[in-house]
């Protein structure tokens, strides 16, 4: 974990400083930029995850704004050196508030040819390049499919390329450590670091304290990536091709305590902090599946908070485990992606059928079947929406960035226990994997939701007013618990088993409102499906309006939902910066939409929806509220750039 105590920080000047003095003895101006964008790329065991994750958090604790876009390789061990074995680290860093990643590189690191080839495009023109020079051998440039060498045939001269002899000086570098040729060629991650340490002016501690915690037990390894690391930081100092440093400032944020957080690291808070607040216990079952497994992983570590977690055989049998959870009384969470909502869908029905609080985490990623495992994509809305058999109505709701995974996995509990149904935790691959700074809540300020259960049959204090009698006018008997007698929300009691005088019976076939019994009536039938129903929709009663940023009197309403929120957020600011009149609303809640949603759409004529699906929530609106909107879509399992949907705002407008 990361800590910063934030503060505001300068502004950068509008004069460049004073020209420094390497260690070479020669100038070296020192120039101030605003933000930058910088991806590390390289093979799987190049380290580049690592690298972009020590810049992460060194620049960090240097007070930037950050966020961040790892992207892995889908293939488990690619042949090394190959364009599917490329795995990438993005790191946005900024001196004021920013909400992605970024868009076209500053600067671009590659360890081998695949990793150029694969990268390249989104540099920007006069971008920064450092690429090792070792990685463009013959066999490396065969396996990228280069027929000649990039760096010797001029298509870079549109970029200032730096080659640097990575593996050769980080050999060098770590020679007296008595470290094998593999051993040593694992460190030159951290000579590459090192470089671009010194480019960017960022401190060596941070890093230099991680390895020595790291590698505690191994002062050969303490000392190997040190001295790496140094010499890289040492190289930029003195090479002569590199004259300027970049200094981005502190970011003015509100005072507090920070730390980094991925999505699924937050999830796992919100979910732990939830139940604890509630006072119940957290039980998570679930099946390894990517982007999803780190959500297990973190909850498994939380085991001193009585966090209960289940590694099954099958995605079937880990929604099984949550649903008997919470039959018992604890609070049932199952994560999966979308193959393993589709699996666990029968399930799910059973859930809706015997209204028992559940919690899904699907973290989405590209489909349909395997399809791209590691890349993000937004296509499971509508299966979450009706991906079910008969009526079967569950909640939604998605969180718009990595921060708000902690704020949208409370609220999933509190929906689930509060309206006795299963609720959908619509995260996605972009923010599941991505970070940014997030100030760590008081405890005292977290929402309070108070879960109940009864203790005797039909007593006050757990329900309201409900229906006394089944649709068919069957009457539950005095002093016989009614396990289906509503409140006015229409949510039913949640009776813990074993409790004296709450014998009751629940399970698929469909029951009797209010007596729990078995019943096939026709009427009963369509009743207990309304009911279910508007009980769904009652939960718009208890969530916020749907907000409207932006221009009040705009030409253009950006909609969108889930993680395209960075990307929406910047490409409005820039178009109303350009004098475009454009507003923005984004829905975190998806089933039932805010009740002020049909009001909010009619104030506009042009309403543009941009998703990473082929139109899913555009079909939503269109069908239930006959909007006049048209989408935005990028099916290519990477998120929207700021371009892109500024573009398509331009093209809205024209």
């Amino acid at each position: 974990m990361i800590s910063e105590n934030g503060s505001p920080g300068s502004a950068a000047p509008t004069a460049a400083p004073p020209p420094a003095t390497g260690a070479n003895g020669r100038p070296r101006r020192v120039e101030e930029v605003e933000s930058i964008t910088i991806r590390f790329a390289g093979d799987s065991g190049d380290g580049m995850q690592l690298a972009g994750t020590q810049f992460t958090n060194t620049s960090a604790l240097a007070g930037n704004d950050i966020a961040t876009f790892p992207d892995f390789p889908a293939e488990i061990r690619a042949p090394a050196g190959t364009l599917a074995g490329v795995s990438g680290f993005q790191v946005h860093f900024a001196a004021t508030d920013i909400h992605t990643p970024g868009d076209a590189l500053d600067t671009l690191v590659v360890m081998n040819a695949a990793a150029l080839k694969t990268n390249l495009r989104d540099l920007q023109p006069g971008g920064i390049l450092v690429v090792n020079s070792e990685g463009f051998e013959v066999s490396d440039l065969a396996k990228a499919k280069y027929k000649t060498n990039p760096l010797d045939d001029g298509s870079l001269k549109g970029y200032k390329v730096i080659r640097v002899a990575v593996t050769k000086m980080t050999r060098a570098s770590v020679a007296e450590c008595k470290l094998s040729t593999r051993e040593a060629d694992r460190c030159k991650n951290f000579f590459a670091l090192g470089l671009v340490y010194w480019m960017y002016e960022r401190s060596l501690e941070p890093t230099l304290r991680w390895i020595r915690e790291k590698f505690a037990k191994n002062p050969q390894y303490v000392e190997a990536n040190t001295r790496a690391l140094k010499a890289g930081y040492n190289y930029g100092e003195t090479v002569e091709v590199m004259p300027v440093q970049y200094k981005v400032a502190k970011a003015k944020i509100p005072p507090g305590t920070y730390r980094k957080i991925t999505g699924n690291e937050a999830i796992v808070l919100g979910l732990v902090a939830a139940t604890q607040l509630a006072n119940k216990q957290l039980v998570y079952a679930s099946y390894p599946i990517t982007p999803a497994s780190s959500v297990l992983e973190g909850l498994a570590e939380l085991r001193r908070f009585g966090v209960k977690t289940f590694q099954a055989e099958d995605e079937i049998a880990a929604v099984g485990v949550a649903i008997g959870a919470s039959y018992g009384g604890a609070v049932g969470i199952t994560g999966t992606s979308g193959p393993g909502v589709c699996l666990k869908s029968e399930a799910i029905g059973l859930a809706v059928m015997t209204e028992l609080p559940l919690v899904i985490v699907d973290v989405q990623r590209g489909g349909p079947s395997t399809g791209l495992p590691t890349k993000t994509e937004q296509a499971d809305l509508l299966q979450a929406m009706f991906g079910r058999n008969g009526e079967c109505p569950a909640a939604i709701i998605a969180p718009q960035s990595p921060t708000d995974c902690f704020d949208m996995a409370f609220e999933a509990v509190r929906i689930a226990t509060r309206f006795m149904c299963p609720v959908f935790l619509l995260s996605d691959g972009y923010i599941a994997n991505g970070s940014e700074p997030w100030k760590i809540p008081a405890v005292d300020k977290l929402p309070r939701f108070e879960v109940k259960h009864p203790t005797e049959p039909n007593g006050a204090g757990w329900a309201g007013p409900g229906h006394e009698s089944g649709a068919d006018g069957e009457s539950g008997g005095a002093g016989k618990f009614l396990p289906y007698r509503r409140d006015e929300l229409l949510a039913r009691p949640w009776a813990i088993p074993g409790t004296p005088g709450l014998e009751h019976r629940i399970g698929g076939i469909e029951k009797q409102d209010v007596t729990g019994n078995v019943n096939y009536e026709p009427g009963n039938h369509e009743h207990m499906v309304k009911t279910r129903a508007q009980k769904i929709e009652n939960i718009a009663q208890t969530i916020p309006d749907l907000a409207i940023t932006g221009d009040a009197d705009a030409d253009l309403l950006v909609v969108g939902w889930g993680g395209t929120f960075g990307s929406i957020t910047t490409a409005i600011d820039r178009a109303r910066r350009k004098g475009r009149k454009v507003a923005q609303a984004h829905f975190r809640y998806l089933n039932p939409m805010p009740k002020n949603t049909a009001e909010v759409l009619k104030k506009f004529k042009k309403i543009l929806v941009p998703e990473l699906n082929n139109g899913q929530l555009l079909w939503l609106l269109r069908a239930k509220y006959l909007a006049p909107a048209e989408g935005l879509n990028k099916i290519q399992g990477r998120p929207f750039l700021v371009s892109e949907i500024e573009a398509g705002i331009e093209k809205a407008l024209s």
